[in-house]
């Protein structure tokens, strides 16, 4: 098998289980790609567990059976970003708290090798697709797409519109535009409805709504969305997954669901109810 490794670079506390599953990787044949960051910090911290390992930067193309994310929700993001649309399985494994997107613990890492022909399933998550306007980097999301005022700001209006037909003018702090995979991260923050992972809905969530009636919303994800943003200050702000840019005030943002999806891994003791009943100590 061929693994394409992503990770945080503060993995201080966790060199010794990455030393071993690198070493069992060699030891069992196997072959890895690793991102250029993480690379280079191991290089100095363990440079002898990297004999299996190539480099690779943002900018090469690269092929795997399975993808490794080491770190928390965020790094799983990333990660996502990282593989792009090749559609390979990723497998998340947690070094943060709280790890909705994470399937394994880092301290059984050196088991994953052996746990894959055990058995395994994918859930193929939907992402979010940023048509217009254009904006530099990866236009997906896998979370969430949010507008926003900028930090000085006054509230922002947004025009939502679904399929063409209006739906509605939010006047709030923003509005949070979340997949099935995000209703678990700044969407329930606000409120927002905790949906299934696989569920072929979006959930629109406005930020401290400046009126009762403006509650969550869920709705179908093959809508064609359209919000323009309307306020007293002269641009505003959009994320994808913590990606921020500046728009000038007026712009109409068209959102659809992405042409792919995203596969992750889930192994066979894990799965959406177990992690709700154990992240939100449910009982």
């Amino acid at each position: 098998m061929k693994f394409a490794i992503y990770g945080s670079r503060h993995q201080e506390e966790f060199i010794p289980d990455i030393r071993r599953f690198l070493q069992s990787l060699q030891s069992e044949g196997h072959q890895a790609v690793m991102h250029s960051k993480l690379y280079k910090y191991l290089l100095h911290a363990i440079p002898a567990a990297l004999g299996c390992v190539t480099r690779v930067t943002d900018g090469d193309d690269f092929t795997a059976d399975f993808a490794v994310s080491l770190g928390g929700d965020g790094t799983f993001l990333r990660t996502a970003a990282w593989v792009g649309a090749k559609e390979i399985p990723v497998i998340g494994v947690n070094t943060g708290h709280l790890g909705f997107l994470n399937a394994l613990d880092i301290k059984a890492l050196d088991t994953l090798v052996s746990r894959l022909p055990r058995g395994y399933q994918t859930e193929r998550r939907t992402l979010l697709q940023v048509s217009e306007p254009g904006l530099d980097g990866w236009p997906y999301a896998l979370n969430e797409v949010t507008l926003t005022k900028c930090e000085s700001a006054s509230m922002v209006q947004v025009q939502a519109r679904i399929d063409g037909v209006p739906l509605a003018d939010y006047r709030a702090d923003g509005l949070i535009i979340a997949t099935p995979t995000g209703s678990t991260a700044y969407n329930l923050s606000v409120g927002g409805p905790i949906v299934a992972p696989t569920a072929p809905v979006f959930a629109l969530s406005p930020i401290a709504a400046h009126s009762l009636s403006m509650r969550p919303l869920i709705i179908d994800d093959r809508s064609r969305l359209e919000f323009t943003c309307h306020g007293r200050a002269s641009s505003f702000r959009i994320t994808l997954d913590g990606r921020a840019y500046t728009l000038p005030i007026d712009t109409t943002v068209k959102l659809t669901k992405a042409p792919f999806r995203l596969h992750v891994v889930q192994l066979d003791e894990h799965n959406f109810a177990d992690t709700l009943r154990r992240k939100l100590q449910w009982g």
